[in-house]
């Protein structure tokens, strides 16, 4: 099944659009484009992160793929089954998805890291497309306010009656489960909002309600 995809020079935001042009001219060798989703539209899991970061999917071309945040979440994935293989922060380190999808709420990097209310929502016709193919889903795990309430957005619901928290769990309209996480960033860990064994229960938990046996979670992180 295809699924509606922001066009390698979409300029549905402006403000994205120039700055993808001015890193396109700094590193021509990067991917510096709209950033696709990572697994298979079969699978019962969607990760959805806050926007490519720049020296990482934008980089790369692959969802959290080169910098802090994706070693943090690749290895709590692979750590609960979701991930075959070994990440080596390079698209072509042969790493597979397992019964998991990863996208972001914003396909292209942003400056400062930080899109604007109106790009989510600008965006949020390829996460809603997204989520609309996912026949299988069972759960959503939302990296951020950003990513849960695009998630809200594109699911027509109010952010007032599901609030973001760590850790949080909501149930939406048609049974899919929302989950809550601190973005995976090294800010956050940095400044301890977000440690290894928080990101960990929170994948776990999905682990739990996918109902298939749990592996153990993977060593500490240097």
């Amino acid at each position: 099944m295809l699924v509606p995809q922001p066009d390698t020079d979409c300029r549905l935001c402006p403000r994205l659009a120039s700055f993808r042009a001015a890193n396109r001219q700094a590193e021509p060798g990067w991917h510096n484009a709209p950033v696709p989703s990572f697994g298979e539209l079969t699978a019962r899991l969607l990760v959805v992160g806050l926007a490519p970061g720049l020296r990482g999917a934008n980089c790369t071309g692959r969802p959290f793929t080169g910098d802090y945040a994706g070693d943090l979440l690749y290895a709590t994935l692979l750590g609960y089954g979701f991930v075959a293989g070994h990440y080596d922060r390079r698209a072509d380190d042969g790493l597979t998805l397992k019964d998991c999808r990863i996208t972001n709420a914003v396909r292209c990097v942003p400056p400062d890291n930080k899109p604007t209310t109106l790009e989510a929502k600008t965006c949020g016709r390829f996460l809603a497309a997204e989520i609309a193919a996912m026949s299988k889903l069972v759960a959503i795990l939302a990296l951020g306010l950003i990513a849960h309430n695009a998630v809200i957005a594109v699911m027509g619901e109010r952010r007032a009656r599901w609030p973001f928290a760590h850790g949080a769990r909501h149930r939406l309209p048609g049974g899919v489960l929302l989950a809550d996480s601190y973005h995976c960033s090294r800010y956050n860990t940095n400044t301890r909002r977000l440690s290894q064994g928080m990101f960990q229960a929170v994948v776990g938990s999905i682990r739990q309600d996918l109902e298939v046996p749990a592996r153990q979670p993977s060593p500490e992180l240097n």
